[in-house]
C-alpha cells in the first residue's frame, strides 16, 4: 500500500493530558509548533473534537435531504505543498471559504455523508475525501492521499480519538511527544491516545530522540515498532 510517512505530534502535560485549553497553559507550549515544524510534515490532520474547538465556524450543517453519497469519492480543489485534513465522519462542520489558505482544507468523511454537505464544501472550494460505509477507513484514506493528492508525509495532530484511530489501524510511523513541564490531575481528561478497547495490548515503541528545553519541556521522538 502507498501511503504517506505518519507522524502522530502530540503536546501533554506530565500526567499525559492533552486538554488544548491546559496545555496552551504549560511552560514550553512554544516548543510545541517549532518541533513540529521540525517533523517537515506539510500535511496535518485533526479529528472532530479538536477542528470544532479551534477551526471550524459556530454551529452544524443541517441536511434537508439528507441522501447519503453512499459510495467512494473524492474532490480535489487544488494541488498544494500539504493540506489542513479534518475527519468528520457525518459532515456536519461549518467553514470558511477554503480558496485563498496556504495550506487548504481537506475533510475526511464516511459515506454516510449527505450529497447536500458535500455541495456545500464544493462551494467552498474545499476539497473532500469519502470512503468507508460506516466511518472513515483510514487505510484508503492514507491511500487516496498518497494516490490523488502526493501527500507524502503528514502529522495527526489529535485529538485522542483521533490519534488512537491512526493507531489501531496500524498506520503510524513514529510518536513525537512534546512534555510541558506542568501537571494537569483533573480525572476523566483525554490521553494521547483515548478510547480503544481495553484487553488491547501495548504497542511498543523504539525512543530515537530526547531533547530538553529550558522552558522545562522535553521533546520525545519514538518510531512505532509494527
Amino acid at each position: 500500500m502507498k501511503r504517506p510517512y505518519v507522524i502522530c505530534h502530540m503536546m501533554t502535560s506530565v500526567d499525559g493530558r492533552i486538554d488544548c485549553a491546559m496545555t496552551e497553559h504549560l511552560p514550553g507550549v512554544q516548543e510545541y509548533y517549532d518541533t513540529l515544524d521540525e517533523l517537515d510534515a506539510p500535511t496535518r490532520v485533526s479529528g472532530k473534537v479538536t477542528a470544532e474547538l479551534e477551526m471550524a465556524l459556530p454551529g452544524k450543517f443541517h441536511s434537508e435531504s439528507e441522501t447519503p453519497i453512499g459510495k467512494e469519492a473524492f474532490s480535489k480543489k487544488r494541488n498544494a505543498e500539504g493540506y489542513e485534513i479534518v475527519v468528520d465522519t457525518c459532515g456536519t462542520l461549518l467553514w470558511e471559504d477554503s480558496a485563498e489558505e496556504e495550506r487548504p482544507l481537506l475533510i475526511l468523511m464516511s459515506e454516510k455523508a449527505s450529497r447536500e454537505y458535500l455541495a456545500y464544501l464544493d462551494e467552498r472550494y474545499i476539497s473532500w475525501i469519502v470512503c468507508g460505509s460506516e466511518r472513515v477507513d483510514l487505510k484508503r484514506a492514507c491511500e487516496i492521499l498518497a494516490e490523488e493528492f502526493g501527500v507524502e508525509r503528514m502529522a495527526v495532530v489529535g485529538g485522542g480519538h483521533i490519534n488512537a484511530g491512526f493507531l489501531a489501524a496500524d498506520l503510524l510511523d513514529e510518536v513525537s511527544v512534546l512534555i510541558g513541564s506542568g501537571i494537569d490531575g483533573r480525572g476523566g481528561m483525554a490521553a494521547v491516545f483515548d478510547g480503544l478497547p481495553k484487553e488491547r495490548p501495548v504497542t511498543p515503541l523504539k525512543l530515537s530522540l530526547v531533547k530538553p528545553y529550558e522552558s522545562g519541556a522535553v521533546w520525545l521522538r519514538y518510531t512505532v515498532k509494527n
